[in-house]
């Protein structure tokens, strides 16, 4: 019978390294369901799935817009914007992963809390689910709500072509995008990040084999 690594259980508390706080994790996790819901009630219904999908599809998109809204004040409050900046170090990292890649061989940085590929992901969906948000509050003029009634004409028809479009066109991006980042949490390599975004943490071994402690700077 095995013993389970303690790279898997996290040994002692001692030897743990919070990443994710529970805030964060919640925050992640209801995004996320956010927006699975509203792919499903705006796509479900083209394939043939008939059910009432507008008042669920708008409610949840009310309900991403307040984490989102959220996420980005605690965010300013905290003054960790800078955490997911891209600089100078970070295009040092996509210059060494690259010739890594030639070389066939791993590469020899180590990066701060957060990788250059998981901040450029980050900034995608952001722009992405705020491209979805603004055009979906513009759409919820179209609809009868419990604060206002229906009012089609506020925009003119070229302009309501053009919210179509970038509404359409970020749903379809945000498909993609959630097909490769559920693809890639659930690699081997990078399950460690995946259980850091369930249980909050990683191992010590694990920071100090992936992460740089300079960039990175953690509480004994």
């Amino acid at each position: 019978m095995t013993t389970p690594s303690r790279a898997t259980t996290g040994g002692s508390t001692a030897d743990r390294i919070v990443r994710h706080t529970l805030a964060d994790r919640l925050l992640h996790w209801i995004t996320a369901a956010c927006v699975l819901i509203l792919l499903g009630t705006a796509f479900l219904p083209i394939v043939g799935v008939e059910f009432a999908w507008v008042a669920v599809h708008w409610m949840t998109g009310i309900v991403l817009a307040v984490a989102v809204l959220f996420h980005i004040v605690r965010v300013l409050v905290r003054g960790t914007w800078s955490s997911m900046w891209i600089g100078r170090a970070d295009l040092a990292d996509v210059v060494d992963i690259a010739g890594a890649t030639l070389r066939r061989a791993l590469p020899t940085r180590r990066p701060g809390k957060y990788s250059v590929a998981q901040k450029l992901i980050h900034h995608a969906f952001a722009v992405v689910v705020l491209t979805t948000l603004v055009t979906g509050g513009f759409l919820l003029l179209r609809i009868d709500t419990p604060w206002w009634p229906r009012n089609p004409y506020v925009l003119a028809d070229a302009t309501w072509a053009v919210v179509y479009v970038l509404h359409g066109l970020a749903a379809l991006l945000l498909i993609t995008m959630v097909m490769m980042h559920a693809y890639f949490a659930l690699r081997p390599e990078k399950l460690k990040f995946t259980r850091a975004m369930i249980r909050g943490w990683i191992t010590r071994e694990e920071f100090t084999e992936h992460h740089d402690p300079k960039r990175w700077q953690v509480d004994r």
